[in-house]
């Protein structure tokens, strides 16, 4: 809308075009892509054997009536702007309650640690060239360009929120006062209820100035006279002592008229103490604590936890779009809420995955991506749509594009190959579509038409299997071939531009699939990590065995070419560094043919899958 001068702001360089309109904040949505489904984890494997329950028993318990039929829980790998303006078409006016945890301060530290093998090796994972993209946009014109991604983000967010909704925003002194005014601006200052101040202790340090030893959460409603809006009290504070216990007596639900007045609400049962402040000391997380997964910027679940049993009911809806090591997520499991998480860092939703599989009784969720529906959005938006829809123009000024960041030149006049790397040719895989066995076959085909002894392909995606059966091939024929990963950092235009970009090749995956009349099992047998120079040399020096550099894989007994469906799993946590090397047993009741499909993932949060035909019966 344009400017108005009658009305207290906060502007900032890029709020507003040269006319006094703000840019759109994009809605834009495309579809999801569901890659992974998790239907069974380590520990409700374990809890099944202990209690003899069946898996669908196992899920219900208690809270049979507080999922809707068919609904998953869902961790979405991408930007979350583009993930939120997705969601709109089905969750708008949705998400009961919103936490965020956004960064907050220049110096942001995108690096984790990254444990290796059974042995007490850990490796520092500096920031991957994503989120030095996502730093340069969220602090690359400082505070004005932090106060547009926020802007944008908010606005999505507050669309998604029901009406009884509400979004709590955690922060600090470092924009605290500024992202205040934007929830202002987005939400009305109307809806504002509480500035709640996490208090903690750490080490203090000598300086010229009072210790900072406190966050601000800031809660904005979505409509605060909403009936639908839920605050539960659950806690009382001794007046006394200052101590936290629980109320004894029935949960109470805040009532309000219609001019926002609330209504006492006292059931059954004594307090003997205040209402909980809105100054809330919890420690933070003990190097030691059960909980701690090792990402920079944890915290406790105890903090969040408390926001959502205060404000959600079993069964509702919670977002958090700034995920990282996934504390809303378990949070929001734990206490029987639905959930939505998503991140950028291909690592937090990594550690999100395995944290939430850690859980026992984890119910189904699925992992998701918008994958080539971005992509495609990305070749448009960079090299202009293609209007005739034959594709020529687009096309070759992606390839050269691609080329150029691999260090290739441009050939003209070839059907399948595409560039030249020094003596070896080039052959691009499409934004859209995996590369397949028949499109690598044409290109071996052309190549030695040309006499040519070196083949590298770049893709995207991959045809499952593909890998031992092409290269082999391609060797018998008296053709080198190399397959490397297209990275995602293609499209982000700083890091293309800065040259911050690595083709790695594809990692090396074998496993022996025995099976028995109609019993299957899978052993892994092999794993080559690509990229092992990510990994310091002293580190890489006390490695002796290959599975150290596998953190997690999983089986898919059945795969139909569209959804990896995780059936048996392992992985490492912090506190158990082994990992199983053969599955479980598994025993088919369906005769006829079968896939298996094998995913592995790496310590670096990278996955390598492949794929064995198998005829039962």
């Amino acid at each position: 809308m344009p400017y108005e001068i009658n009305r207290t702001e906060l502007v900032w360089p890029g709020k507003y075009d040269e006319d006094g309109r703000a840019p759109d904040v994009g809605r834009l949505k495309m579809p999801f892509q569901v890659i992974e489904r998790v239907n069974e984890s380590r520990a409700t494997r374990e809890v099944k054997k202990e209690k003899g329950m069946t898996l669908f028993e196992l899920w219900q318990g208690d809270q049979a009536e507080t999922f809707e039929d068919g609904w998953r829980n869902k961790l979405i790998w991408g930007d979350n702007k583009l993930v939120m303006a997705s969601l709109l078409e089905q969750f708008a006016g949705k998400i009961d309650l919103i936490y965020i945890d956004p960064p907050f301060a220049t110096g942001a530290d995108f690096s984790f640690v990254a444990e290796v093998g059974e042995e007490d090796f850990e490796v520092v994972k500096e920031q991957s060239l994503i989120e030095e993209k996502a730093y340069r946009d969220t602090w690359g014109r400082g505070s004005a360009s932090y106060l547009s991604m926020m802007f944008e983000r908010l606005v999505l967010m507050r669309d998604l929120l029901s009406d009884g909704g509400s979004l709590f925003l955690h922060c600090d002194w470092h924009v605290g006062q500024h992202l205040r005014l934007l929830l202002d601006e987005v939400f009305g200052a109307d809806a504002f209820l509480n500035e709640i101040v996490w208090h903690y202790r750490k080490w203090a340090t000598r300086s010229r100035n009072f210790q900072r030893n406190h966050d601000s959460i800031y809660w904005y409603a979505k409509n605060p006279t909403s009936p639908e809006r839920i605050f539960e009290i659950v806690e009382f504070q001794d007046a006394s002592e200052g101590t936290q216990r629980r109320w004894k007596g029935k949960k109470q639900r805040a009532v309000f008229d219609e001019t926002g007045r609330r209504l006492a609400t006292a059931e059954d049962g004594e307090s003997t103490g205040a209402p909980l402040s809105d100054v809330w000391y919890i420690s933070i997380i003990n190097p030691a604590a059960q909980e701690r997964v090792g990402y920079p910027t944890q915290k406790p679940e105890q903090l969040i936890g408390r926001i959502v049993e205060h404000c959600t009911q079993e069964g509702q809806l919670v977002a958090d779009f700034f995920g990282g090591s996934g504390t809303t997520l378990a949070v929001a499991e734990k206490l029987g809420r639905r959930w939505i998480g998503a991140d950028l860092g291909r690592f937090a939703i990594h550690t999100s995955r395995k944290r939430l599989l850690d859980i026992p009784g984890c119910k189904p969720f699925e992992v998701l991506n918008l994958g080539k529906y971005e992509r495609k959005y990305w070749q448009v938006a960079t090299f202009g749509e293609d209007l005739d829809e034959d594709g020529v123009i687009s096309l070759y000024e992606y390839l050269v594009f691609v080329l150029k960041l691999y260090g290739a030149s441009p050939v003209a006049g070839m059907q399948h190959l595409h560039g030249k790397h020094g003596s070896a040719f080039v052959h691009v895989g499409a934004v859209d579509a995996p590369v397949t066995m028949d499109e690598i076959a044409d290109a071996i085909d052309e190549c030695l038409e040309l006499q040519g002894s070196e083949l590298h392909v770049l893709g995207w995606e991959w045809e499952m299997g593909l890998h031992e059966t092409v290269t082999q091939a391609a060797a018998s024929r008296g053709v080198k071939l190399v397959l490397r990963q297209i990275p995602r950092e293609v499209m982000e235009q700083q890091a293309a531009e800065k040259g911050d970009v690595a083709f790695f090749e594809l990692a090396y995956l074998e496993v022996d699939v025995r099976l028995s009349d109609c019993d299957v099992v899978v052993e892994l047998k092999d794993f080559v990590i690509p990229n092992t120079e990510l990994v310091p040399e002293d580190i890489r020096e006390k490695i002796t065995k290959w599975s150290d550099y596998v953190d997690y894989w999983a089986v898919d007994w059945s795969f139909n070419n569209d959804t990896f469906m995780q059936g048996w799993v392992t992985y490492r946590t912090r506190r158990n560094r082994t990992l199983e090397l053969t599955s479980d047993l598994h025993s088919y009741e369906d005769l006829g043919e079968h896939t298996v499909m094998v995913k592995v993932i790496d310590i670096f949060g990278n996955d390598t899958s492949t794929i064995v035909r198998l005829k039962v019966g």
